[in-house]
């Protein structure tokens, strides 16, 4: 599905625990738009996130490269993911191998404007409906709200206001690390500039990690579990590389839950 590669404010905050649980280790956070989008960066620590609503087929791959390494990782889906019974096997095996599951809403709304992120598209009763039609759909599988508190927006588009509702909720929003283009791994040539091959992903990670003051600690770095036909250029085949360099390069793996 088709969604602007926006760059986000990262902006260095302690951590507030009040209102929402947070996930564990978090002593320093970096926040934008009231969500977090980097963990502690005092920790050679990357959380790898993987979101799906409509396709799956790095599934099995990515499974399979994860209990290689010996790596957990966290998956947000949508509803309607969670309700496609072709991938069934996939969710039941992730949490088998205790990878953190979490939420992506419902019905992969659109929240807010995407040229005015002030201008919401959608009330908070509409919000929060599409939350628990999710968590509904989680709960066929056995995942509990109360084990999965972590959120991660659709589109990875969001403003204050959600994040405000989530906490009232007592959710916690999280997003991705921005730097990397990790996240548009989802893109394909006929986007035309948008397009990013995965040779340029996994090159842009690496020297993110060579160049930058605080490397990859900390990192929330985002991609997904299945991607448009339409890329034939996937991402997902070249996970066991990276995970194997960045293991060189003294990082380990967490869940964010």
């Amino acid at each position: 599905m088709f969604r602007p590669v926006i760059p986000l404010l990262v902006l260095g905050l302690p951590i507030s625990r009040a209102g929402a649980s947070q996930p564990a280790d978090s002593a320093r956070l970096s926040y934008a738009y009231g969500a977090i989008v980097r963990m502690d960066t005092t920790t050679r620590t990357i959380y790898l996130v993987f979101t799906g609503h409509e396709f799956a087929d790095g599934g099995e791959l990515i499974r399979g490269i994860l209990r290689k390494h010996a790596v957990k990782a966290n998956f947000f889906f949508t509803g309607d993911f969670y309700r496609t019974e072709r991938f069934g096997p996939i969710i039941r095996g992730l949490r088998e191998d205790g990878h953190y599951l979490g939420a992506h809403s419902d019905k992969h709304l659109l929240y807010c404007d995407w040229s005015n992120r002030d201008s919401l598209l959608v009330t908070k009763e509409q919000f929060l409906r599409d939350l628990d039609g999710n968590y509904q759909a989680m709960a066929v599988f056995g995942i509990r709200r109360k084990d999965a508190p972590v959120f991660i927006p659709p589109y990875e588009w969001y403003n204050q206001s959600i994040a405000d509702w989530c906490r009232e909720a007592g959710i916690t929003l999280v997003n991705f690390t921005p730097g990397t283009s990790s996240n548009a791994d989802y893109t394909w040539p006929g986007l035309g500039r948008q397009y990013v091959s995965s040779d340029t992903i996994f090159q842009r990670i690496l020297r993110f990690e060579s160049t930058t003051a605080r490397r990859l600690c900390g990192f929330i770095l985002l991609l997904h579990i299945g991607t448009d036909p339409r890329r034939t250029d996937k991402f997902y085949p070249r996970l066991d590389e990276l995970i194997e360099e960045l293991k060189t390069r003294g990082y380990q793996f967490a869940r964010l839950g």
